[in-house]
C-alpha cells in the first residue's frame, strides 16, 4: 500500500512540474538582441522553442506555429516563463518582446481619451511586434507568420488586443490576462481567451469585455481567476500560475472547439486560484 501511494505521490508532483521539468531539458532558450534602424531602438526578445521541433522545422517536415508575449508594465518580458513553456511544450516558437524601455515615457493615464491616451504606446509596440516578425522571418523559414498567437499581460495584453484589431489578417489567437483598456475583438475566425483577475486596485474599463452573449456567439473564453492582477507573471504563487498554465494547456490543445466552459463575464469560471 505504501508503494501505490508513493507512486500516486510521484505522479502527482510530475504533473504539477511538467513544464519545469520539459522547459529544463527539452525547450532552447535564446536572446535576441535586435536593433530596429529606422526607430534608432533596440529591441530585446528571449525565444523559447522545443529542440525537437525546431529540428523538425529545420528539416522541412514541421511548421512551427509562432505566438508573440508581450509584457506589462514595469514587467521584464522573461518574467513570463510560466505561459512560454506551455506554448513552447505545444509545439509553439514563442517570441517574448521587452515591449518598454527605460529611456521610454512612464506610462501615463489620460481619462476621457481613447486607450486613456495610450494609443501611442501601443502604437509603438505594433511596431516592435512587426519588426520582430520580420526579423524572425529570416531566422526560422519554416515558421507560421500567417497565423500568430498574441499574448498578453495588463498593458501587454492591450497591445495584442490593439494588434489583433490592426491585423485580423495575422492573427488567430489573442490570449490576455488582465487587459483594461482596449475592447476585445468580435472576429468569428479568431480564438480568444482572456484570464481576469479580481483586484480593486485595477478595474476593468467600460466597454473591454464583452456581453456575455457576444462572448458566448463569439467563442469567447472569459476565465475569472480570482487572483491580484500582479500575480499573473513568474511573480505570482504556483497555485496561480499552474492554474493558468492547465487552462491555457486545454485552450490551445482543441482551440477550433474550445474544451472550456461557455464564457460568463459575470459568474467566475474559477472562484479560488489554489482549487482546480
Amino acid at each position: 500500500m505504501k508503494r501505490v501511494f508513493a507512486i500516486l505521490a510521484f505522479l502527482v508532483a510530475l504533473g504539477v512540474g511538467q513544464y519545469v521539468i520539459v522547459s529544463k531539458f527539452a525547450i532552447r532558450h535564446e536572446v535576441l538582441t535586435l536593433f530596429d534602424a529606422s526607430r534608432q531602438r533596440p529591441i530585446s526578445v528571449e525565444i523559447a522553442v522545443r529542440r525537437d521541433y525546431e529540428t523538425k522545422a529545420n528539416l522541412g517536415l514541421w511548421k512551427l506555429p509562432l505566438a508573440i508575449i508581450s509584457n506589462g508594465n514595469t514587467v521584464r518580458a522573461t518574467e513570463y516563463s510560466f505561459l512560454a513553456n506551455v506554448l513552447a511544450a505545444r509545439g509553439y516558437l514563442v517570441a517574448s518582446i521587452q515591449q518598454d524601455l527605460p529611456s521610454d515615457p512612464p506610462l501615463m493615464t489620460h481619462v476621457g481619451q481613447q486607450y486613456v491616451g495610450r494609443r501611442e504606446v501601443y502604437m509603438r509596440c505594433e511596431a516592435n511586434i512587426l519588426f520582430v516578425l520580420n526579423e524572425l522571418r529570416g531566422r526560422q523559414e519554416n515558421a507560421d507568420y500567417d497565423h500568430i498567437t498574441l499574448v498578453g499581460h495588463s498593458n501587454g495584453g492591450d497591445v495584442s488586443m490593439y494588434v489583433a484589431r490592426q491585423h485580423p489578417e495575422l492573427v488567430s489567437k489573442v490570449i490576455t490576462l488582465d487587459n483594461l483598456r482596449v475592447p476585445f475583438v468580435l472576429n468569428d475566425h479568431m480564438k480568444i481567451l482572456s484570464f481576469r483577475s479580481k483586484d480593486p486596485h485595477f478595474v476593468t474599463d467600460p466597454g473591454v469585455l464583452p456581453t456575455p452573449e457576444e462572448a458566448k456567439a463569439r467563442g469567447i473564453d472569459i476565465v475569472h481567476t480570482g487572483a491580484q492582477h500582479t500575480e499573473m507573471s513568474d511573480r505570482g504563487p504556483d497555485s496561480v500560475k499552474e492554474k493558468i498554465q492547465a487552462t491555457l494547456d486545454r485552450f490551445l490543445s482543441d482551440s477550433a472547439s474550445s474544451a472550456l466552459a461557455p464564457a460568463d463575464t459575470t459568474s467566475p469560471m474559477i472562484m479560488n486560484p489554489a482549487d482546480y
